[in-house]
C-alpha cells in the first residue's frame, strides 16, 4: 500500500505554508531560490519580513537567489536591503544581464560556442556591493554552484564575493560557466534549487524560503511536446526541496512564503521569456501583499497560517 504522500506538497495554499514545530526559537535563516527574472517576487518577500521584524542570523541562495541574498547580508539590517533590490530590479539592472540585441546574442554565442550573454552586467552589480569578500558582508551568507568537473554541489562560505555569485547564477546556455581555482562551475540551481537542507545542516531552526512561485503551481501530465521537457526540467528543480521539506526534524519551524502568483496548474511557460521584466513591479507588490498578510497571520495565529502540524524527526 503506497502511503498518503509526504506532509508538505506543492498544492497552491492561500496564504502560505508552515511545518515542523510552531513557535520555536533558535537561529533564523532566510533561504532564496532561483528563477531568473522571477526573482523580482523574492524583493517583495523580503519586504514584508522586513516590515515584521523578521531579521536573519543566515542568508543562503540559488542563482539569482544568491544575487539577493548577497544584498540582503550585506546589511546589518535586512530591511536596508529592500530599496536597493527594488531598483536593481525596477531599474533594470537585472534585465541587462540578459540584455542585447539579437545580432549581439548571436554572436556572443558564435564566439563563445556556449552562451548567450556575456556576465559582465551581473558583474559591475556585484563589484559595487560595500565589500569584496564573504566573510566581510555584514551578516552570515553562503551561495551554491554546480561543479562541472565534480558533478557536485560546491557551497561557497568565504573568498571573493563576485565569481562565488556569478558561479550560482550561470545559468547554462545563457551564461557562461565561471571559473574559480581549478574548477569550473554552472548554476546552483542544478542542484539545490531551494537549499533548506542545507540551512538544517548549519542549525537553523527557523527558516524562510523565498522563492519565484514556481513551486505553488502543481504540475500536470504534459500534452505538448514543448511541455514534455518542462515538466521533466521542473521535477528534476523541485524534488529535492520536496525531500528536504518531507525530512524537517522536530523542533523545526520551515515558513514557505507565498508569492501571490495568480496562474494555473502547469508548466509555466514565462521560464522560456526570460528577458521580460515588463511584470516586475506586478511580481513585487503580488509578493508583498501576499506574504505581508501570511506573516500577519502567523503572529496572531490567525488564517494566515496555514499549518501542517509539528513533525517529529524522521517522519514524512
Amino acid at each position: 500500500m503506497l502511503p498518503a504522500g509526504p506532509p508538505w506538497d506543492h498544492r497552491p495554499m492561500e496564504g502560505g505554508t508552515v511545518a515542523g514545530d510552531k513557535g520555536r526559537a533558535g537561529g533564523v535563516a532566510f533561504v532564496l531560490g532561483g528563477g531568473g527574472v522571477l526573482g523580482a517576487h523574492e524583493v517583495g518577500m523580503l519586504q514584508a519580513l522586513a516590515e515584521a521584524g523578521v531579521k536573519p542570523d543566515l542568508v543562503l541562495g540559488t542563482s539569482v537567489g544568491a544575487l539577493n541574498g548577497v544584498f540582503v547580508a550585506a546589511h546589518q539590517d535586512p530591511g536596508a536591503a529592500v530599496p536597493e533590490l527594488a531598483a536593481v530590479w525596477r531599474e533594470g539592472a537585472a534585465a541587462e544581464a540578459f540584455g542585447g540585441s539579437l545580432f549581439g546574442r548571436v554572436r556572443t554565442l558564435a564566439r563563445s560556442g556556449t552562451h548567450l550573454h556575456p556576465n559582465g552586467p551581473l558583474r559591475q552589480l556585484l563589484e559595487d556591493l560595500p565589500v569584496g569578500r564573504i566573510e566581510e558582508l555584514a551578516l552570515p551568507f553562503q551561495c551554491v554552484a554546480a561543479s562541472i568537473e565534480r558533478a557536485a554541489a560546491h557551497w561557497f562560505v568565504d573568498g571573493p564575493i563576485v565569481p562565488a555569485v556569478l558561479a550560482s547564477a550561470a545559468v547554462p546556455g545563457l551564461l557562461p560557466p565561471v571559473r574559480v581555482g581549478d574548477e569550473h562551475f554552472f548554476d546552483g540551481g542544478l542542484v539545490h534549487s531551494i537549499p533548506v537542507g542545507r540551512a538544517l545542516e548549519l542549525g537553523a531552526r527557523t527558516i524562510y524560503v523565498l522563492h519565484v512561485g514556481r513551486i505553488e503551481r502543481p504540475l500536470q501530465v504534459p500534452t505538448r511536446p514543448w511541455e514534455v521537457g518542462l515538466v521533466a526540467f521542473e521535477i528534476a528543480r523541485r524534488y529535492r526541496f520536496t525531500e528536504d521539506m518531507a525530512a524537517i526534524p522536530a523542533g523545526v519551524t520551515v515558513h514557505v512564503l507565498p508569492a501571490g502568483a495568480d496562474a494555473p496548474p502547469g508548466v509555466d511557460l514565462s521560464q522560456l521569456r526570460y528577458r521580460d521584466t515588463s511584470r516586475v513591479d506586478e511580481h513585487i507588490r503580488r509578493a508583498y501583499e501576499a506574504s505581508a498578510a501570511y506573516l500577519a497571520g502567523a503572529r496572531d495565529g490567525g488564517p494566515g497560517a496555514s499549518s501542517l502540524g509539528p513533525r517529529a524527526a524522521g517522519t514524512g
